[in-house]
């Protein structure tokens, strides 16, 4: 997919307006990543596709959404996916980043948003209600992440994971841990990759 097609696609589902607002993010997170390693430089020129688009596509997967949704990111890191969420939904998104440095980046890239809050922790030290939507994007194994979230999710909790290649081993990993509903929606940035749906977990 070209970058003409990745702004395209989020264009055509949140509209020209929000697209900006992410067009200027992206710009910021290019800016930035001079002075901080956010993401590898061999991905700039692609950042429509490999981390806008691969982020934005998470939503449809969410569920309706409203100014009332409280969706969890967790690792940040330069925003993907969290901010882009915060950019294009009216969820109360809340960015959960324990290095300083990154969440200081994220907090000032997204003043303009304040459907967006940054917490620079880690999600285990994150005092939070329990969260409608939680996402990560590759920061640890899908059970690491169950484990670390308990405190900020409950039965009504949807996590939606992109895990790339391993989505299918993960998912069998998770069910072998966790009661709940499990199941893998295919990437549409690389159809070798999946993302890891969970809802109604508790452990076994």
């Amino acid at each position: 997919m070209t970058e003409n097609d990745a702004r395209g696609w989020i264009e055509q589902r949140f509209g020209a307006e929000a697209t900006e607002r992410v067009a200027r993010f992206a710009d910021r997170v290019i800016a930035e990543s001079e002075q901080q390693n956010l993401i590898a430089r061999s991905t700039l020129d692609a950042i429509w596709a490999r981390h806008i688009l691969d982020s934005a596509q998470l939503i449809p997967l969410a569920g309706p959404v409203d100014e009332t949704t409280r969706w969890l990111d967790i690792g940040s890191g330069a925003g993907f996916p969290g901010a882009i969420v915060a950019l294009l939904l009216p969820a109360q998104v809340t960015l959960v980043e324990p290095r300083r440095r990154r969440a200081d980046f994220l907090a000032d890239a997204l003043c303009g948003a304040p459907n967006a809050t940054v917490v620079t922790a880690k999600i285990e030290g994150a005092k939070l209600p329990p969260q409608h939507i939680v996402s990560a994007r590759a920061v640890a194994p899908v059970d690491e992440l169950l484990r670390a979230t308990r405190h900020v999710a409950d039965i009504s909790t949807r996590y939606i994971l992109p895990r790339g290649r391993t989505a299918h081993v993960e998912l069998e990993s998770a069910r072998r841990g966790w009661h709940g509903l499990f199941h893998v929606e295919p990437s549409i940035t690389d159809a070798e990759s999946g993302i890891l749906i969970a809802e109604k977990v508790r452990m076994r």
